[in-house]
């Protein structure tokens, strides 16, 4: 930020409130019924994004899934904005307004009860989470889910996440052909699809100032080496963090920031067999000793969604506890 933008912003855009605020944005989120995806969605809508989800795959012959996860994370928002009226309530009675208001002059009064409104609005600002169930798995399944968000009435997505996705092991030596199709048009097709199909609407929401948001969900097993037989699970991440490359050098003229998420070890469907059956190994294999947690996943998708990281296009971003890094002879 420039000298003269910095005093017109008067230092507040560097608050923590301010960069990484994702209120009133509209995202959406597909496989977001359950592991990584919902940790993405939920903190979409807990921090004010009206963040419809779409549950696809497994969950999405499942409606019921995605319906179950909305009410949830619903509830939650009502909670969280109780709290914060709570919390607001008992700081108001605790400000003595009588004698602000004789010792204070009226334009510093007008200003700060314009602050306190203001302030009064953030704490109170939820967002909301709706079920668009699709089966991402066939160009005619993204038009579906398309169309589906048409019907919404949404003039406009802020964010797109990508993270649909499936995976498959089996030893080299049986590897199938389906295995390879099925992963290649889950977890690489569709995403360039929807990124086609959406392109036009987060046009619309995108300013230089504010950047409309994708999110690819990779893998660490698209950089490193994992020592599963996950041949085409691997290639497929691999895939889509090249991808996201490619896709950045193109839309950055269009002010989208397009970026792939990483993950290593995090509790979900996907991982559930591998965590039962080799979860002590797992963790000794990660520097920090422990699988990833919502908060983990959070804070990246925060970081990439709003102003904190309008500079940041093109980034394959491990969130991996340290894996890649781990030293070894």
């Amino acid at each position: 930020m420039m000298g003269d933008e910095r005093e017109r912003d008067g230092g507040r855009g560097l608050r923590t409130q301010d960069l990484f605020d994702v209120r009133g944005k509209v995202a959406l989120v597909t496989g977001g019924s359950r592991g990584i995806g919902a940790m993405i969605a939920e903190a979409l809508a807990v921090n004010g994004a009206k963040a419809r989800h779409s549950s696809v795959y497994v969950s999405s012959r499942k409606a019921d899934a995605c319906t179950k996860f909305a009410k949830y994370v619903n509830e939650r928002c009502r909670l969280l904005a109780e709290q914060d009226q709570q919390e607001r309530d008992a700081a108001c009675q605790c400000t003595p307004a009588t004698t602000t208001a004789r010792t204070t002059p009226a334009s510093t009064r007008t200003a700060t009860t314009t602050t306190t409104t203001v302030t009064a609005r953030r704490a109170t600002a939820r967002g909301s989470c709706h079920p668009l169930p699709a089966d991402l798995s066939s160009f005619d399944g993204c038009g579906a889910l398309f169309a589906a968000f048409q019907r919404t009435g949404e003039p406009r997505l802020h964010i797109l996440v990508n993270n649909a996705g499936a995976t498959w092991g089996e030893a080299l030596e049986t590897h199938p052909e389906s295995a390879w199709d099925k992963l290649l048009n889950l977890n690489v097709k569709a995403a360039f699809r929807l990124v086609q199909l959406f392109l036009p609407l987060l046009k619309a929401a995108a300013t230089e100032a504010a950047p409309a948001s994708i999110i690819n969900v990779g893998s660490i097993t698209g950089i490193g080496v994992s020592l599963t037989d996950t041949y085409s699970y691997a290639a497929s991440k691999a895939a889509i963090h090249h991808m996201t490359r490619v896709l950045a050098s193109k839309l950055a003229e269009d002010h989208i920031c397009i970026n792939a998420i990483a993950p290593g070890p995090f509790p979900s469907k996907m991982t559930k067999a591998l965590l039962e059956q080799l979860g002590d190994e797992v963790v000794s294999a990660v520097p920090m000793h422990r699988v990833g947690r919502p908060a983990d996943m959070a804070g990246v998708t925060l970081l990439l969604c709003s102003r904190a990281g309008a500079y940041i296009t093109g980034a394959v971003i491990p969130v991996d506890g340290g894996m890649l890094v781990k030293a070894s002879l």
